[in-house]
């Protein structure tokens, strides 16, 4: 699933693209893509229909457009989303879910293979759509309190792994850049947060921004064609990941081969030498 780099990345492209444009067309060709608009199809493509987007805005692994209504266009891209800008025509691809027609005539598309995303059309609560509320912070907004969030993890008795993924006290971080900036960090994913000292936390949650900011910086993570930008082309920061995927191969760092274990049912990459 696209991590906060991804999502980010596709953010900015769409919003460079559309901001301040107006909303000729809407197109919508799979209910599941907007399963969670109560009145239907009909009802959403008419809504949107003649609104300009007024900017764009990203919480943890969402996204989203704001409208001139007072709205939000939500978009979570779920497993395997993407959001292409078309500037000139061509063949529908065959996973095209929706498409917005703008009055200059370039298309945002929604393509999604597995269906698992989805748009939705959400009053805004502040800067955030209301059915963000509940997404905590990440650590690029400045909502974010490092030592706050140090101590909650701090309280916790599950895996650190696990506390990493949980987007109720940090946002943005999926399977990828937790098994990363643990690594960073030398801590082995099953310790527990109570077992941390604050010291420690606090390294944890700075390795964590660090390799969002890199990942960022180079257009995210692709592993195949699943994930790219608003423009169709991938990230690059799959070369320069350390445990990630690299079951067997030598650590980075002291060259001992990296192993895969499970940890509340994900994948979880380690060096059993560097993380203790």
């Amino acid at each position: 699933m696209p991590e906060l780099p991804e999502v980010e990345t596709v953010r900015r492209g769409v919003d460079e693209a559309f901001r301040g444009g107006r909303i000729r067309t809407v197109e919508v060709y799979n209910p599941r893509t907007v399963r969670r608009h109560a009145t239907g199809i009909a009802d959403f493509q008419l809504s949107l229909t003649g609104l300009q987007v007024t900017g764009s805005g990203r919480r943890g692994k969402f996204m989203w457009l704001t409208l001139d209504d007072g709205r939000a266009l939500v978009c979570h891209l779920g497993m395997s989303g993407q959001l292409h800008v078309v500037t000139a025509a061509r063949a529908a691809h065959k996973h095209l879910r929706g498409r917005i027609g703008f009055a200059d005539a370039r298309e945002l598309w929604f393509i999604d293979q597995r269906t698992f995303g989805y748009w939705d059309l959400v009053e805004l609560d502040g800067a955030v759509p209301k059915t963000m509320a509940h997404i905590a912070p990440d650590v690029f907004e400045a909502e974010f309190d490092a030592g706050a969030a140090a101590e909650r993890l701090l309280r916790r008795t599950i895996e650190v792994k696990k506390a990493l993924l949980d987007q109720t006290w940090i946002s943005g971080v999926g399977n990828i850049y937790a098994d990363e900036a643990l690594w960073r960090a030398r801590l082995r994913g099953r310790r527990s947060g109570d077992s941390l000292s604050k010291r420690k936390a606090l390294e944890l949650l700075g390795h964590v921004k660090d390799v969002l900011t890199e990942s960022l910086a180079i257009g995210g993570t692709s592993f195949d064609e699943l994930y790219v930008d608003a423009r169709g082309e991938a990230g690059y920061f799959a070369r320069e990941l350390a445990v990630y995927g690299r079951a067997g191969q030598p650590c980075k760092r002291c060259g001992t081969p990296i192993r895969r274990e499970v940890i509340g049912d994900r994948s979880a990459h380690y060096c059993p030498k560097c993380q203790r």
